[in-house]
Order: C-alpha cells, then structure tokens, then sequence
C-alpha cells in the first residue's frame, strides 16, 4: 500500500522524529562553540537554481549569516540527480566549511544509478531538516485537462490513440519521477513517456510551452506559475489542503486514494564532521526557520518550514532510503 511504503507525510516525518524521543524545531544544546567560522561557508546545491532545493538554500542564507556571523555562499552543482554536489561535498574536508543541500530524491538516486557512484546519504553528516512539502500535480494552462478525473481520461484517450502523453521531471530518479510512476502504476501502466532534465526549473519551462502535458513538482517550485495562471494544479500529494492553494483538492478528495507523498530537503556535511560545528550549524539553522520573515516566506509558497536535530535528518535519511528502494524495485525504475 502506499501509505505503508511511502511514509513520507508530514505525520510521518514527525512520528520518525518522535521515535527518537525529539521534536521538530527543538532547541539543540548550544554551549561553547569552536571558532567555526572563521571565513565563509559554501552551500553546494545540488541542483540548478530555480528549483525547491535552490530556494530552501536562499530563504534561509540570510539568517545562516547571521547566525554565522560570515558570509554564505550557494554554489549550484547539478546533475545526475544531485548527485555531482553530493559527491564534491563527501570529498571535502570535513571542516564545515562546505555543506550540501540536498533532497530526499537523492536516497532514491542509488536505486537507480546501480552502476554509478553515487554519494550515499547515509554516509554523510546531517545536519537538519530545511524545509519540507508537499508535490502538486500541474497542466498547462492551454491544455483541456481541468481536473485530475479529466487528466485519466486524457491519459486514457492518448493510450488509445496509440501516443501516450509526456511529462518532465528534474532528474532521473528524482521524487517526481517515482511519483509520477506510481501514479502511471495506479493507472494500468499506460504509456508515459519520462523527459528528463537538469533540475526543474528548465522542466518547468517546457511544461509552461506546452511542450509537456503534465509535470509532478513541489509546492514552491510550481506556486509563481500557478499565481501568475501560466500553470492549473489538479492536485496535492498531502493529507490536508495546502494553504497557498486552499482551492486545490488533495489527492484523496481528487479521487486518488493513499497517495499521500511530500519531500524534505535536508543540510549535511561530508562525513565525520565535528560535532561542535554540527552543533552551532544546527543551532543557527533552527534559529534562522523561526523568523517570521522566513516562516512567512517559505509558508507562501506552500512549503512548511523543517528544523530539529542531525539525529532526525539521519532516522528521515535513513528511512526514505529504505522505502524508495523498495518502489524503485517494484516499478523497476532505471536510469538510461
């Protein structure tokens, strides 16, 4: 069942929390700090700007300068799902003075690129929690699907068309991916044709033209597009209407039933960070997604702001990694 296999939901991100006796946005124990830093820290995104993961870095990089007291830098490192960044990162001297960005897509990313070397997450040091949200599913604003029952029959008409219809993504193996899968699953497997891209910004791009007719993405990456009418949403993947888009139904009320799906981006640290610095970065971190310019910012978009301790990052780390593995393998989602 869904539900058992992606225990991915707001609910279910606390509950892993509460496992470890601990609660999100909890104050760590900040006491005497290394000198850390003492020049600036650079923030390898692992994707392109534009995208969910790119904007967890930037709504937050102002009060990780404060909190710091240096400058932070963001340098975007895409490809391969994340995974360039992430193996620059895990390469780096473990002085807190390179950290990644990166998304839950990137426990999915060794599933599927068997043969690559990928970074394992596991490996790495986490940090927190950044932000986390829900997926929509968006159409053109000039395609006829006007809601998700009209989607299925799109999809239904173009099957027998023999066409099958297109949809992007950020990456192979990205959560959009998957979820897009499972959704074709839910369908009878029908005809999809995956157009992967490097990052969704350029994704979404395509979808705005017309050149694609669906696309899974998060909340804030599709929200400008859905304000300014360049995109129409036909769903949300969480348990509960999303506040930014109080008029789009969840995937439940929409007629899609346990497909309840939301992504994290976390910050991690190559391996073997010191703990001090994890500390104070987790410490400044939690401070800096209790502003309420920043809480304001991120809930707009319809993200919802993360925080707690490395030690959730690493149970969240762990557990998505596990159960992606697993919808990898019974979708037998590979890379080309």
């Amino acid at each position: 069942m869904m539900t058992t296999r992606l225990a991915a939901t707001r609910r279910s991100v606390l509950a892993a929390a509460m496992a470890l006796g601990v609660t999100l946005l909890a104050a760590p124990d900040v006491r005497a700090q290394a000198t850390w830093p003492t020049k600036p820290v650079t923030l390898v995104v692992g994707f392109p700007p534009g995208g969910q993961t790119d904007f967890a870095a930037r709504v937050l990089m102002a009060g990780l300068q404060t909190g710091l007291g240096q400058a932070v830098v963001i340098d975007n490192k895409a490809g391969v799902n994340g995974n360039i960044g992430a193996v620059e990162v895990m390469k780096a001297a473990p002085d807190g003075y390179k950290l990644y960005v990166g998304n839950g897509s990137m426990t999915i990313a060794a599933h599927v690129y068997p043969t690559v070397g990928i970074a394992d997450m596991r490996q790495m040091t986490p940090i927190g929690v950044m932000l986390q949200s829900a997926l929509v599913l968006a159409v053109p604003a000039s395609s006829p699907v006007k809601t998700y029952a009209d989607f299925v029959e799109h999809v239904k008409a173009r099957t027998k068309a023999g066409k099958g219809i297109d949809y992007g993504t950020g990456g192979v193996g990205a959560l959009p991916h998957v979820t897009m899968e499972l959704l074709r699953e839910r369908l009878g497997k029908p005809p999809m044709n995956h157009v992967p891209y490097k990052g969704s910004g350029p994704a979404m791009t395509d979808l705005i033209a017309g050149r694609l007719d669906a696309m899974f993405d998060a909340t804030s990456v599709i929200a400008p597009f859905i304000k300014s009418g360049q995109l129409r949403p036909l769903l949300v993947t969480s348990e509960k209407r999303v506040p930014a888009f109080p008029d789009v139904p969840t995937a439940a009320e929409a007629g899609l039933k346990d497909f309840n799906i939301v992504s994290f981006i976390g910050l991690y640290g190559p391996p073997n960070v010191p703990s001090d610095v994890v500390k104070k970065a987790n410490a400044v971190m939690n401070t800096a997604l209790k502003d309420p310019a920043i809480t304001k910012n991120i809930l707009e978009r319809g993200d919802e702001p993360g925080g707690g301790t490395p030690e959730q990052l690493g149970e969240l780390t762990r557990h998505h990694f596990k159960t992606w593995g697993e919808v990898v393998k019974a979708n037998n989602i590979k890379a080309d």
